[in-house]
């Protein structure tokens, strides 16, 4: 036998663990720009709140369509994330990712060169239309990507502190932006953002092979899911500002009811559905969707409350109330790459999931002390670690179970369900509790402002005490919610350590509960 020949195996092998050790690094490369991107999406969610006053006077956008700024990315984000999710487990991960990375740097230029109310709101559907192609592609890479329960772990613990604390980075971001350069700047800093992501992903990530769905798009379930959610979603807008009992919405909701009643009983017969029913009866994902969902309507509708708290009873100027938030941010960092990371393979996710909602909903709880003049070291401060802290626990084996054990050709839609319950979740906390709050408010007005006389500095008082008691109204059910997400976790959510135990599933048959093995 020649040397060359005796040499082969050795070489083979060499050769194999070069292209293993490749394929490793590449994913934790892959994760920053993944990372980058979720972190741009997450931060445009809130990122325009504190611009929004400058931007409506520059474009005359009258007070009763400022809303659609934030519902026109709402609607298009919340309705077309289930379509985004199908495009990108048929197209294939990585091209869905970067044609929206693409698409949103496009439509975030569009906003920062608006000139009119129209062109702004048409920038902000754009958005929330490529960022719903964005956000489940970014994390269904992660669920194919990551296979190892350690590596599993410590990939999504950076994803969902990402997540979770983005938002309130975009406060701080929001405030210096607008503070010292323009508000929109809010909108042309996502174009860096977008292009180092992209070109990342384009020369980095290498996607496991086999995991596509080829089948045909279902359209009577893209159409049925998508008008279901922006109704739903809409319904909850048209609320806050016509009231719950306008035949408007009413009938939006119950065009909402019909549309996504229809769409379960469609997606239960066709052969090639947009959202198969056993990504969502699976009792372990059905659970994590429905409290995350909730726990998300109590965060997001917080956030707009301590926004305008701050600024209009507290005097905050915008920078100052980004860094008001900051508590928040370090809470969510420690909850999720600390807390949750090192636990997630040691303890059942039901165990970090249900405690990390009812720390946050004690951090809630002191927020409903709130009154004109509270001090933000005794109660905000420690209200927003704690909301932090909780939501960083619960949201890192959140994000790691909703994808975790879906087949490959699943995986962008299951992702998908995960933003869905979030996006949905944000834009009726949004429109909820700020309908509870602004009913709070006129109502405490109405019985008080006889006792303020004629005295106009007495008036703006009892203005400005009306409007805190209707945040601490609102936020008193935003507490409900957390403990409802943690009775919820509680009841469904049975899965044990991840990598590890065996679990059952929804209809009772044990499954081992790991990720799928795809090829790589």
């Amino acid at each position: 036998m020649s040397e060359t020949a005796r040499s082969a195996p050795g070489a083979l092998d060499k050769a194999a663990e070069a292209a293993e050790h490749e394929a490793h690094s590449n994913r934790w490369k892959a994760l920053a720009f993944i990372a980058l991107a979720q972190l741009m999406v997450v931060l445009d969610a809130t990122i325009v709140n504190i611009a929004l006053p400058s931007a409506q006077t520059d474009l005359g956008i009258s007070d009763g369509n400022r809303q659609w700024v934030v519902t026109a990315y709402a609607l298009a984000f919340g309705g077309l994330l289930l379509f985004g999710g199908r495009i990108a487990d048929l197209w294939g991960r990585k091209r869905a990712f970067v044609v929206g990375l693409t698409g949103f740097a496009a439509a975030s230029a569009l906003g920062g060169l608006a000139t009119t109310g129209a062109m702004m709101f048409g920038a902000r559907a754009l958005q929330g239309a490529f960022g719903a192609l964005l956000a489940p592609a970014a994390l269904s890479l992660l669920a194919v990507m990551f296979t190892d329960a350690k590596e599993r772990a410590k990939a999504f613990g950076i994803y969902g502190a990402i997540a979770g604390g983005g938002g309130a980075v975009g406060f701080i971001l929001g405030g210096v932006l607008t503070e010292y350069l323009d508000w929109r700047w809010t909108f042309f800093v996502n174009i860096p953002f977008a292009i180092v992501a992209a070109l990342g992903a384009y020369f980095v990530i290498r996607e496991p092979e086999g995991g596509r769905n080829s089948n045909p798009l279902d359209i009577p379930g893209v159409l049925l899911s998508t008008l279901g959610l922006v109704s739903l979603v809409y319904g909850f807008t048209r609320a806050e500002t016509d009231g719950w009992g306008d035949s408007s919405t009413i009938a939006l909701f119950i065009a909402s009811a019909v549309l996504l009643a229809s769409f379960v009983v469609v997606e239960s017969r066709v052969k090639a559905p947009l959202l198969p029913l056993r990504v969502i009866t699976d009792r372990n994902r059905g659970g994590i969707y429905l409290s995350l969902g909730i726990a998300i309507i109590a965060m997001f509708g917080t956030f707009l409350f301590l926004t305008y708290y701050l600024q209009v009873v507290k005097g905050f100027s915008p920078i100052k109330t980004g860094f008001a938030f900051m508590p928040m941010i370090v809470g969510m960092m420690v909850g999720s790459t600390q807390i949750g990371t090192r636990l997630m393979t040691r303890l059942p996710a039901r165990l970090l999931m249900g405690p990390g909602f009812l720390v946050a909903a004690v951090g809630m709880l002191l927020m409903t002390q709130l009154e004109i003049g509270s001090s933000y070291a005794s109660i905000i401060l420690p209200a927003m670690l704690l909301l932090g802290l909780g939501m960083g626990t619960a949201f890192m084996p959140a994000m790691s179970l909703a994808t975790l054990g879906v087949e490959p050709r699943d995986a962008g839609v299951a992702s998908a369900m995960v933003n869905t319950s979030q996006q949905v979740g944000g834009a009726i906390g949004t429109a909820l509790l700020n309908t509870i709050a602004a009913s709070a408010t006129t109502a405490y007005i109405k019985d008080h402002i006889a006792g303020a006389g004629t005295s106009k500095t007495q008036q703006q008082l009892v203005a400005l005490q009306g409007q805190v008691h209707g945040y601490t109204n609102a936020i008193w059910f935003a507490v409900g919610m957390l403990v409802a997400a943690a009775v919820i976790v509680g009841v469904l959510v049975n899965a044990g350590k991840q990598g590890s135990d065996p679990v059952t599933s929804g209809d009772g048959v044990e499954d081992e509960f790991k990720v799928p093995v795809v090829a790589h």
